[in-house]
């Protein structure tokens, strides 16, 4: 496999990538993850009950907008060069997400820091903020990515 994402020396601090896939989310992926994920909490999967709350009608699942949010930006970032994803320091969801909406993703590189135990790797903090389609955030979530240095020719 040819790597497409960036290896850790071409990661810059404060660099922002604009992700060129956007995604729409229908009401089949909301409900086919909710389910695989055996949650059943009505405010997805109940539409006369997400009548009553005050969004009106069913939210899309957040661990699926996450999931999405990250996806949009493997190819451009992280796409075989990746070593593993160490994890989440924040994830918020300051407006709702809902079937129809379409979601665009940019990536803010805010850290580097190169491995002290393998001097093959650095780390890199990155912070994805998503928009649905009238550019409203939906979703920010800064996280860790171990990445592969450029091999050596």
């Amino acid at each position: 496999m040819q790597p497409k994402g960036m290896w850790f020396e071409q990661f810059e601090v404060g660099d922002v990538h604009d992700h060129a896939l956007t995604r729409t989310i229908t009401e089949a992926d909301n409900v086919l993850f909710t389910t695989q994920t055996m949650n059943p909490a009505p405010l997805h999967l109940d539409a006369a009950y997400a009548a009553t709350t005050p969004f009106g009608k069913p939210l899309v699942n957040s661990l699926l907008t996450l999931g999405m949010v990250v996806g949009i930006s493997v190819h451009e970032l992280t796409h075989g060069t990746t070593v593993a994803n160490l994890g989440f320091e924040t994830i918020t969801f300051p407006a709702p997400l809902f079937h129809g909406d379409t979601i665009r993703v940019e990536t803010e590189v805010v850290s580097t820091r190169a491995s002290k135990s393998k001097p093959s790797q650095g780390i890199v903090g990155l912070e994805h903020r998503a928009f649905n389609q009238d550019d409203v955030l939906v979703c920010s979530a800064r996280r860790n990515a171990l990445m592969h240095r450029r091999p050596a020719d």
